[in-house]
């Protein structure tokens, strides 16, 4: 949590109090379903918190914002961004059930009011979004055809609707694949650990 505080000086106390709740609530989970590897719970507010919130940096969702979260796994990085922007909607989804469950349950102990999740894939999803969100479940260029025709064309958020993905910044020939413009962010100009060296948000305009 010193990580969170360090980088998000600004948040209420209840989300403080959501936030710190997180650790003991997926170590609970993972006993009985196992959504995050052992290692990275050692790091857990570094490498799943603080980086769900890196997309934080690039963007500031305005309310009634809509935002689809695919391949979520236990919950990121919809659940900590839910935290941040409780005016915003998420609609988390991934194709294995179990992780869904601790999805809810997590959603559930904390009182989001604005995150629904579903077993489901993307590309099964009918509603329109301003955003998608994923932590690089493939590459873009499979990723892009799931989600191309989801999206909103009314604008309300300062950058343009389209895909934020947390993805690795040394993988540029992989973004040219999709043959769309895209603007790369690099999470070293936000955070300092070691970790982020190599990370980074991916922002690909839909309509551009």
């Amino acid at each position: 949590m010193d990580l969170i505080r360090k980088y998000f000086p600004d948040l209420t106390e209840t989300q403080y109090a959501q936030l710190e709740q997180l650790a003991p609530l997926y170590n609970d989970w993972n006993e009985k379903i196992n959504v995050i590897s052992r290692k990275d719970m050692e790091h857990f507010y570094e490498r799943h918190v603080l980086h769900s919130l890196g997309l934080a940096k690039v963007i500031n969702f305005k309310a009634g914002t809509k935002v689809l979260d695919v391949g979520t796994g236990g919950g990121f990085p919809g659940i900590p961004l839910a935290i941040l922007y409780p005016d915003t909607n998420f609609f988390l989804v991934d194709s294995i059930g179990k992780k869904i469950k601790v999805v809810q349950e997590v959603a559930a102990a904390l009182g989001l009011k604005n995150v629904r999740a579903k077993h489901c894939r993307a590309e099964e999803v009918k509603e329109k979004f301003d955003f998608v969100v994923s932590r690089a479940v493939t590459r873009l260029i499979n990723f892009y055809p799931w989600v191309h025709n989801k999206f909103s064309k009314n604008q309300i958020n300062d950058l343009d609707n389209g895909i934020l993905y947390l993805k690795g910044i040394e993988l540029s020939e992989e973004f040219d694949e999709i043959h769309k413009p895209y603007q790369l962010f690099a999470l070293t100009e936000y955070f300092e650990e070691e970790f982020f060296d190599t990370k980074g948000v991916i922002h690909v305009p839909v309509f551009a």
